[in-house]
């Protein structure tokens, strides 16, 4: 066996120097930088099997006996041996080094199960893990939320705060909360607030009509109770209704709310406090049965008290929403009260995140309507964390046996309904246009005669305004094998791609009417050309102030000191001393480059550039593109090429996914639907495979983890992982409702 040594100017040519000589699965011993640049010490993998450790020195030799003719068989005494060398210490401790690492594999190779079931996280993953067990999250949460949890943060220091930021950017996305209060007081209906007995219900009740009262008025608003079993429970409501001006009528337990419609004429928003009962009272199911029993659609939504035991809140959410569904109601909405009162906001989150439900409002206090917000998951989140109680994380592996708790593999798949949820919400927020493109998957579902009609009140509202900044346009011809043509991709303000394309022939004939009517409807203004446009386009473009840049071929010809030539015998000759990162492909490329002044044939001043992409370890060139600019943009230019050069990689991902889509859909599928769902996922893909901020590093390991297993691109796997996602929301849309806000 030996160790060889190698060194370079970086790592990664050392890097191509081990793998020249070793093979890809070279043993990396030891590396460090020197004043020449990096030291590697290396060795084949396959010469670790194969390395036999040194013999142990045998034991001294006994002393030779007194008496040596006591001793038939010894016919001379024993030779003395001579002293042994004294063993070289770095060589022993390379052989333990190595009989370590042969008894590890050995080890690995014998478990069925991998080592990290044997081994407590350790490093950042220990420390998060303890700090949710500390402020109230279940191991359940803590497990899915840290599943995902970026590799490099093993590397980084104890005072970093880069964990706790993502730790906290992983619960807000597992919490889901009303959007925005109009959403909630500009739905005009029947809401009734259910919960056990003593948890505030009259009193939120009060809150929300107070500010329903704030919004619209007094006429439009009436409180209903039906808690006749406490002393004073009308009176109590009565009396915030003189304050609010607004009725309040008393109905009887066992009454459907239809037997006050009469009473309700002109009331657009009813608000209904129910009786207090015990999650484990049998009545639970009659008193929400007889609420749903009339004509009138009755929301539902269950208050929670944060003061409560994680075990009480448990059985309380379970209990009624049981009791919900057997009445063919839904219960996905809560309120929280009483977060004054709790030691940790943590265990109710917990279980509101488990179950999949949504957070409308929090209460903290009995001031009608100050002590009541719009919940707010950054807030939220940033309460819990903030109190910590030490505890063993074992503690929450044994639920106590009064816990009525979920079968396994229902808890199993919420806990992915929840992930997916939290991936399609962080999806919206991010990527433009991603909503649309759900919107066109739901189309998919419908019958083919509707999906046409449906498609075109779709496109007529989209883009938002203000969303698009640039256009990506396409080649006006058919894909390669393909019997349509690529769509155009906008970029969004920050040059991203967005979700839903372009279709081509959609728009109008001609590349002046063409850009002109995506001008005026979106406010695109800047377009990245596949070709040069005619002199009266480019003239046109300049008018307008719109920034452009084209893609042309090695025999465009343009004059260049006076001659006229074509660009490439204009660089056949220049050296490519520049060069820029780029995602080409899926894989991590260099683009070097080169520009020249030129004009083109009608006199207009351009620039000409030549670019090469090129694989950084081996310096081979992969492809040569040659664009023209307009020549005021100099070397800002540059960018917008190199959006263009990572736009190729739409196409083929686009094919990837429109084969698997038709395959899967049976031919049922309009063909224009069918393009929007492939080419809006391949941009989705793209956007993230080509994005380097930390939340979308964070995004791609989540949708990845969707899938599993080792992939050689990126782009293809992103690809992949979006559609299993995307086709996995419409099989749970087909089954039912896991999160209204989420996924469905």
């Amino acid at each position: 066996m030996s160790v060889r040594r190698f060194v370079g100017a970086n790592s990664r040519d050392v890097m191509r120097q081990v793998r020249e000589a070793l093979g890809d699965d070279a043993l990396i011993v030891a590396n460090r930088r020197t004043e020449g640049g990096v030291e590697i010490l290396a060795m084949a993998d396959s010469a670790v099997d194969h390395f036999e450790p040194a013999p142990e020195e045998p034991p001294a030799a006994s002393p030779a006996p007194a008496n040596p003719a006591s001793s038939a068989d010894v016919t001379s005494p024993a030779p003395q041996p001579s002293p042994s060398a004294a063993p070289d210490p770095l060589q022993a401790m390379s052989e333990r080094l190595l009989k370590e690492m042969q008894d590890m594999r050995a080890l690995l190779a014998s478990s069925g199960q991998p080592a990290e079931a044997h081994t407590p996280p350790k490093g950042w993953a220990q420390r998060l893990h303890q700090l949710l067990f500390e402020v109230g999250f279940s191991v359940e949460i803590a497990n899915e939320v840290l599943g995902g949890m970026p590799p490099d943060f093993a590397a980084l220091p104890e005072d970093s705060e880069r964990p706790l930021t993502w730790l906290r950017e992983q619960l807000i996305a597992q919490l889901s909360v009303l959007k925005a209060e109009n959403a909630f007081f500009d739905e005009t209906g029947i809401v009734a607030l259910v919960g056990p007995t003593g948890v505030g219900k009259t009193t939120t009740t009060a809150k929300l009509a107070a500010r329903f009262v704030m919004r619209h008025g007094t006429r439009p608003v009436a409180l209903v109770t039906t808690d006749s079993f406490r002393i004073g429970a009308h009176e109590q409501l009565r009396i915030y209704a003189r304050l609010l001006d607004i009725p309040m009528y008393a109905l009887d337990a066992e009454q459907p709310i239809d037997s006050l419609l009469g009473r309700l004429q002109g009331k657009q928003w009813v608000i209904i406090d129910t009786v207090g009962m015990s999650q484990r009272d049998r009545r639970v199911i009659e008193q929400i049965d007889h609420l749903q029993g009339g004509h009138s659609r009755v929301r539902l939504v269950l208050l929670l008290n944060a003061a409560s035991q994680p075990e009480t809140l448990e059985e309380v959410v379970l209990r009624y929403r049981q009791a919900a569904r057997a009445a063919g109601a839904e219960l996905d909405d809560c309120i929280i009260t009483k977060q004054d009162e709790a030691g940790r906001l943590a265990p109710v989150l917990d279980i509101i995140m488990r179950h999949g439900m949504r957070v409308l409002f929090g209460s903290h206090g009995q001031q009608v309507p100050e002590d009541m917000s719009v919940a707010n998951a950054d807030g939220l989140i940033e309460q819990a964390l903030k109190t910590r109680t030490p505890r063993s994380p074992h503690a929450v592996d044994t639920p106590n046996e009064s816990t009525l708790a979920l079968p396994r593999w229902s808890r199993d798949v919420l806990g992915q309904g929840r992930r997916l949820s939290s991936l399609l919400s962080r999806l919206r927020q991010r990527i433009g246009g991603f909503a649309h493109l759900e919107a066109s998957w739901d189309l998919a579902a419908l019958p083919a005669t509707v999906q046409d009609q449906r498609l075109d009140q779709l496109l007529a509202d989209y883009p938002p305004a203000g969303a698009t900044l640039g256009m990506q346009w396409s080649p006006r011809r058919n894909e390669r094998n393909c019997d349509w043509a690529m769509p155009d991709i906008g970029l969004d303000p920050d040059g991203a791609w967005l979700a839903l394309a372009w279709l081509q022939h959609r728009q109008p004939a001609g590349w002046q009417p063409r850009l002109a009517a995506v001008t005026a409807q979106s406010g695109v203004a800047v377009h990245l050309l596949p070709l040069l446009p005619d002199a009266a386009t480019r003239e046109w473009l300049d008018t307008e102030r719109l920034t452009w840049v084209s893609q042309v071929r090695a025999s465009q010809r343009i004059i260049c000191r006076g001659e006229r030539t074509s660009l490439k015998p204009l660089f056949a000759e220049s050296t490519l001393t520049h060069s820029v990162d780029v995602r080409f492909r899926g894989q991590p490329l260099e683009l070097w480059d080169v520009y020249a002044e030129v004009e083109s044939d009608d006199g207009q001043a351009l620039l000409a550039w030549y670019g090469e992409v090129r694989d950084p370890e081996s310096a081979k060139t992969v492809v040569r593109r040659y664009w023209l600019t307009p020549q005021h943009l100099g070397a800002d230019a540059l960018s917008l090429l190199v959006t263009q050069l990572q736009g190729e990689g739409l196409a083929p991902l686009t094919r990837r996914a429109w084969q698997q889509l038709k395959q899967d859909d049976g031919g049922e599928v309009s063909a224009e639907v069918r393009l929007l769902m492939a080419s809006g996922c391949a941009a989705v893909a793209s956007h993230l495979d080509l994005a380097t901020d930390e939340s979308a590093a964070t995004l791609r390991s989540d949708l990845l983890g969707l899938l599993g297993g080792r992939r050689r691109r990126r782009d293809t796997a992103l690809l992949d992982a979006l559609l299993y996602a995307l086709m996995a929301r419409d099989a749970i849309r087909q089954l039912g409702s896991v999160n209204r806000e989420g996924v469905v």
